[in-house]
C-alpha cells in the first residue's frame, strides 16, 4: 500500500546503517517528504531498499574518504542506526563530525556506547531499544494504557482509554489536576482532536485521553 508524504518541512537526512532500524527510519523519513540517502556497507541490503528512498549506496561508513566522496558533508542532518558494532558507530560518527555535518543523531545500544557518542560529539543519543522496554512494561497489564513516553527523569506522558468511571463526566467533574496531579493535555474522539480541553469537555465511549505528569501519579490512576 502506497503511503501519502508527509507535508512538514523538507530536510536532506543521510541514513547510516540499514538494518530493522535503520531500514525503517530511512523508509519513514522517505515517506514524510524528505531526501534520504541510506548507505550500508552490505550490498544486498542496499539493494533490498534502494527502491524506497531517494538514494541507496554501499559503502563503509566508518572510511571519511568513502563519505566524503558520497557527498556526506553537505548533508546538514546524519542518523547514525548502528549499534550492534559499536567500534564503527563511533568511527562513523566521527568521520560525520569531521565532514562538517551540523546534526549527527547516533543508535546507541548501551549507556557506555552512548557516552562515548557523546564524547565524539554527537548531537543527540536515542536508546530505542530501552525506550521500548520502557513503554511495554508501563501498559503491560493494564488495558486502558494504549501509549507510555518518557519526557523526562520520573515524568511521563500517557495515552489511555478512559476508565469506565470516567466516561459521561467532564473535565471539571473529574480534576484531574486536582486529584491526582495529572495535567490533561488532548482528547482525541475518532478523527477530532481537541487539545487542551476545557472543564466542560465531557468523556464519551471510546475517546482516548493524553496526560502528562509524574510516573507516581500515573501509576495511581492505573490502580
Amino acid at each position: 500500500m502506497q503511503r501519502s508524504r508527509g507535508s512538514g518541512a523538507r530536510d536532506q537526512v543521510l541514513v547510516v546503517g540499514l538494518g530493522r532500524f535503520g531500514s525503517a527510519l530511512a523508509r519513514e523519513l522517505e515517506v514524510l517528504g524528505h531526501e534520504v540517502l541510506a548507505v550500508d556497507a552490505n550490498e544486498s541490503i542496499v539493494n533490498e531498499l534502494a527502491p524506497d528512498v531517494t538514494h541507496a549506496l554501499q559503502l563503509d561508513a566508518t572510511d571519511e574518504a568513502a563519505l566524503r566522496a558520497a557527498g556526506a558533508g553537505d548533508f546538514p542532518t546524519a542518523m547514525i542506526a548502528i549499534s550492534s558494532d559499536t567500534e564503527a558507530s563511533i568511527f562513523a560518527a566521527m568521520a560525520l563530525k569531521r565532514l562538517g555535518v551540523k546534526t549527527v543523531i547516533a543508535k546507541a545500544g548501551s549507556q557506555l556506547h552512548g557516552a562515548i557518542l557523546e564524547r565524539v560529539g554527537v548531537d543527540r543519543v536515542v536508546y530505542p531499544e530501552a525506550e521500548m522496554a520502557v513503554q511495554v512494561a508501563r501498559t503491560h497489564g493494564n488495558p486502558n494504557v494504549i501509549e507510555y513516553l518518557n519526557v523526562a527523569p520520573n515524568v511521563g506522558l500517557e495515552k489511555i482509554s478512559p476508565p469506565a468511571s470516567f466516561v459521561g463526566q467532564t473535565m471539571a467533574d473529574l480534576d484531574l489536576p486536582g486529584r491526582l496531579g495529572l495535567t490533561p493535555i488532548a482528547l482525541r474522539r475518532g478523527d477530532r482532536v481537541t487539545v487542551n480541553p476545557g472543564p466542560s469537555e465531557r468523556i464519551g465511549e471510546g475517546d482516548e485521553l493524553i496526560l502528562i505528569g509524574p510516573d507516581d501519579r500515573l501509576e495511581r490512576l492505573r490502580q
